[in-house]
């Protein structure tokens, strides 16, 4: 399974404002494995530019703190799920327990259909 991982950062962990945040981790993950991260400064934050922005880097993914409820309708237009109310850990520490299905988050929104499980 191979997925992109976008996280929003501030001084090393998950920004809790996801429109706020300093830079993205972008977080390659291939057979269940972490292969680079990569930390790419976002585009000034304006209505809609993110989840655009985040498509270009065929982003999967999205882990956040907090989302308003506009850009999460934006991410899973350009089929990227959305995993909000993300603990404020750093990237690596956030995609392993993710990827251990250990990720304790507070909402949670998937793209899939209503007979879909999502194993995140």
């Amino acid at each position: 399974m191979n997925k992109k991982i976008a996280i929003p950062m501030e001084n090393g962990n998950l920004c809790a404002h996801f429109g706020h945040c300093m830079y993205f981790a972008i977080v390659d993950v291939k057979n269940n494995e972490i292969k680079e991260i990569q930390e790419v400064t976002p585009p000034e934050h304006q209505p809609g530019v993110y989840p655009r922005w985040i498509a270009g880097f065929e982003v999967t993914d999205v882990i956040a703190g907090g989302m308003g409820q506009k850009a999460i309708d934006l991410f899973l237009a350009q089929n990227i799920n959305i995993f909000v109310g993300g603990p404020v850990k750093g990237a690596k520490e956030i995609v392993e327990d993710f990827l251990e299905n250990k990720l304790t988050l507070n909402a949670n929104y998937c793209n899939h259909g209503a007979d879909h499980k999502c194993q995140h």
